[in-house]
């Protein structure tokens, strides 16, 4: 008997139905700039040609352990929309916007229902941030991945003039920090929140604590990365102007913010009074994960901070509301003296 690709367990008619189902969700996401459809062998885009004298920002991330949630929840339509909000987020905060994104995707065994509920997630989070996806690979990588299970890779490239590049260099003491609201866990922590919540606590995916106000631990632990790229934009475009912003991603609000101070002489003061921490959190700090751990690992309910001048501030908020975001004051830049990188108070 002929063997055959199959009995080494890779299904080329799957990943063929695969493209079929996906074809109408990807062309939702794109933008007058792309030059080609889905199945080629890569993606063109031109620039924008109101851009006089462009720069190219990219970035790369994954998911991380949150996928371990999606696998034993059965629940696979929102971890696409993380893995698009963690690229553009990092590439909205220079100031630019988001042109175009690929995905790569990884699996034992290629499940098409699964992994069209994925590619759905990655497709809207596409349009949520305004750009366009170009294209991606699918691999059945077996004896790699455990059957069920997958990994996920996200690219991304963006544009920004290059006079309006936000890199922080201008900070100075006395800007102001605005903080958006982040969902809950966003896409980074959950290694930790993970083992405190379900093997610490012993809760089940389906449980519904108090802390979380009516959700379920899986609920709370799938809830997925805010996408910040177009309130960046609005900034940008019609507000007073941003001098720096910090996606609060891996090392939470201790290791995110000084990223973007342009010397050792500053530091960030956070007031904690002045925003709400999820219900996650107090969770997790229930298990006696102490507070400074818990900050330096997750976003406290912060899932990007803007830095502006506080002459610019009240502006600032105005655009954010007309945006849509619940933006407030949580902070400033001050000397640093001897103190650390990130000081809370309140």
């Amino acid at each position: 008997m002929a063997i055959t690709y199959k009995d080494a367990g890779i299904d080329i008619d799957a990943g063929a139905e695969l493209v079929d189902q996906i074809r109408p969700l990807v062309s939702k996401a794109t933008r007058p700039e792309v030059m080609t459809g889905l199945g080629g062998f890569s993606g063109l885009c031109g620039l924008p040609e109101r851009y006089r004298r462009p720069i190219l920002v990219s970035g790369t991330d994954g998911v991380g352990t949150k996928l371990k949630t999606a696998f034993a929840s059965g629940r696979h339509d929102t971890v696409g929309i993380d893995l698009v909000a963690m690229v553009v987020n990092d590439i909205a905060v220079t100031g630019a916007e988001p042109l175009f994104f690929l995905d790569y995707f990884a699996t034992g065994a290629l499940d098409v229902a699964s992994a069209r509920d994925v590619i759905a997630g990655i497709a809207a989070g596409c349009v949520e941030a305004g750009c366009a996806l170009v294209g991606g690979e699918t691999d059945e990588l077996p004896g790699m991945y455990k059957a069920s299970e997958y990994d996920l890779a996200g690219f991304a490239v963006g544009v920004v003039e290059r006079d309006d590049v936000r890199d922080g260099r201008d900070l100075c003491a006395g800007d102001v920090i605005i903080g958006l609201p982040s969902a809950g866990l966003h896409s980074n922590g959950h290694s930790l929140a993970r083992k405190v919540v379900l093997e610490v606590l012993g809760l089940g995916l389906g449980e519904t604590p108090d802390a979380l106000g009516g959700a379920s631990v899986a609920d709370e632990l799938l809830r997925p990365t805010r996408i910040y790229v177009k309130a960046l934009a609005a900034l940008r475009d019609n507000g007073a102007g941003f001098k720096a912003a910090a996606h609060i991603t891996g090392g939470g609000l201790v290791e995110n913010p000084p990223r973007v101070l342009p010397t050792d002489e500053l530091a960030v003061r956070l007031d904690t009074s002045t925003w709400s921490v999820p219900g996650i959190f107090s969770l997790i700090a229930s298990a006696g994960v102490e507070v400074d751990e818990i900050r330096r690992t997750f976003n406290m309910g912060l899932g990007m901070l803007v830095f502006v001048a506080a002459a610019n501030a009240d502006a600032e908020l105005d655009c954010l509301r007309d945006a849509g975001q619940d933006a407030r004051v949580v902070g400033e830049i001050i000397s640093r003296g001897d103190g650390p990188a990130v000081r809370f108070d309140g």
